[in-house]
């Protein structure tokens, strides 16, 4: 184990002690399940099965650690297994230094299992422009995933073993490349295959990506997502004889599902009862990119999703019973698996022993002057279509020019903020937009308004308690923020918050983050005593 990994394990993720929450409203405990199976943000799905057992990665991006996998028995109730990697520091901007890697990092990992191991392939959409291949027989084994190697950079890749031991990549956007890997997966095989498969036709002029390729029946069939100009998103399949081409199309999946928008971009798993599904993610705004499952009907050879139901039966297998968004009430050595950190942490400002059974954030750094600057922002994500969560606080360590609170946080981040001042503490209730250049996503600008102020009495600065709601049904995407100094009684602070979802800033659904930061002088720092979530229908 390195340093790293065991510093992590001292004091960072924990895949073994998920709690649940209270109602796991996907699963409706009647052999039945409703969709989004995961109202969450879970984009560029994987999903494979070995054995009875699923698993699934995500994108994470900018947050670390990342890569999560996920598994289940049942394609609708998740559980963490594991991150494939604590950090990325391919270039100081992932350590918030010399700018930003909001909306790059990791993106789109294929996930795969050959002869006993598994691995996973992302290509970071930043410099230097390389892809990661991490492997491990035991993917529910916190810290087992290793770095194999760096070959060049795929777009939105899938890896795929055939059944002759060869490997390959699919991989681009629009123009879509088969590239054959050497077998121990360390480069491009230089006399291999590398070939443009030519899927464009006089519909397809526009977006094609997301590639996910599967063997079915001796044939090859390829999961793209498709966006027409003009015309909605949509779900293709390519199939083929030969992996190498020629391939023909055809739409597996539109559907304006629930009315969010159109359902696209995923992959195609069988179960053990030789039954398959489709994973596909759909745009529902603020909330992120959330997950439909689906049953896939197989006509004439291809496996058509049709429509995606809002009530279907459950495959069979075990319930697991776990959520991959939860409380904690920081006893454990670890923090729980479903948080993240925004870019990289600096461990050494962070601990849960300093003070038993609270999570202590010091300030690393001086004169940080915004949130999206800020280190060890602790973050997870949040749930539609009704979700709160509130963070129990003890201030009266920070220093003058500290901030600390809960956002909800994104591009657009709605927070509500400790302020420090040589004459007491005041809270504020805020909203914040970043402005990116996207060149080194360099922050050029936040425009921050406050809409909320309210002094704390000197005598309660060991007891602040600051919640969060929101509500993410169809048209709203609302935030309200408010404080208590008993966790019962809550005072609404500042006005609703609309909360937004922006490709072009974070690409990513609006998270829960607990903050700490210093506008002038680093050492001070706040204790969390709990943090409550929860979800309603």
């Amino acid at each position: 184990m390195t340093k790293l990994n065991h510093i992590f394990c001292t004091i960072g993720i924990s895949v073994l002690s998920l709690g649940c929450l209270d109602s796991f409203a996907e699963d409706l405990g009647n052999g039945t399940f409703s969709n989004p199976v995961i109202w969450a943000d879970l984009p560029d799905p994987d999903v494979i099965r070995v054995g009875d057992t699923y698993y699934m990665v995500s994108t994470t991006m900018h947050l670390m650690p990342g890569a999560p996998v996920m598994k289940s028995k049942d394609l609708v109730n998740w559980e963490h297994a594991s991150y494939i990697f604590n950090t990325l520091d391919d270039n100081g901007r992932y350590n918030l230094y010399d700018g930003t890697v909001y909306g790059k990092g990791q993106w789109a990992t294929s996930l795969k299992y050959h002869k006993g191991k598994f691995y996973a392939l992302f290509s970071p959409n930043d410099e230097p422009y390389r892809s990661y291949i991490f492997s491990t027989r035991n993917p529910s084994k916190e810290g087992s995933w290793e770095l194999v190697s760096r070959p060049p950079h795929f777009h939105d890749c899938s890896l795929f073993f055939d059944e002759d031991d060869r490997v390959y990549t699919i991989s681009g956007s629009g123009d879509i490349i088969l590239t054959e890997l050497k077998n121990d997966l360390s480069d491009v095989k230089e006399d291999g295959v590398h070939i443009h498969l030519n899927l464009r036709d006089e519909e397809e002029t526009n977006l094609l990506e997301g590639s996910r390729m599967v063997k079915h029946d001796g044939k090859y069939y390829l999961m793209i997502i498709s966006w027409p100009q003009g015309k909605p998103r949509r779900q293709l399949c390519y199939r083929a004889d030969k992996i190498t081409g020629p391939y023909e199309k055809q739409v597996v999946l539109e559907d304006n599902f629930a009315g969010f928008g159109y359902v696209g971009q995923g992959t195609i798993v069988d179960d053990t009862q030789g039954n398959w599904w489709g994973m596909i993610f759909q745009d529902r705004g603020a909330v992120g990119r959330v997950l439909t499952l689906s049953p896939v009907n197989w006509e004439n050879g291809w496996p058509m999703i049709d429509h995606v139901p809002e009530i279907a039966a459950k495959p069979e297998g075990t319930t697991l019973n776990h959520s991959i968004v939860t409380s904690d009430d920081f006893n454990g050595k670890k923090l729980k698996s479903q948080w993240e950190w925004n870019h990289n942490p600096e461990l050494a400002s962070i601990s849960l022993t300093d003070r038993k059974g609270w999570l202590r954030l010091s300030t690393p750094r001086n004169s940080v002057s915004t949130l999206y600057h800020a280190p060890n922002t602790l973050t997870q994500r949040m749930e539609g279509p009704v979700c709160q969560g509130y963070v129990k606080l003890d201030i009266s360590n920070m220093l003058p020019g500290d901030k600390a609170g809960l956002a909800a946080f994104n591009g657009h981040t709605g927070a509500i903020t400790v302020n420090c001042t040589e004459n007491g503490h005041f809270l504020t209730m805020n909203s914040q937009v970043v402005n990116l250049e996207r060149e080194g996503t360099r922050i050029s600008g936040v425009h921050n308004t406050e809409l909320g102020y309210t002094e704390i009495p000197a005598d309660k600065t060991g007891s602040v308690y600051l919640k969060v709601d929101a509500d993410f049904n169809l048209g709203k995407d609302m935030a309200r923020f408010s404080y208590s100094y008993d966790g019962a009684n809550w005072t609404p602070l500042g006005l609703p918050f609309q909360m937004k979802f922006d490709y072009r800033k974070l690409f990513m659904g609006t998270r829960l983050a607990i903050f700490n930061y210093a506008t002038e002088k680093a050492g001070g720092y706040i204790d969390c005593d709990i943090f409550e979530y929860g979800k309603k229908d």
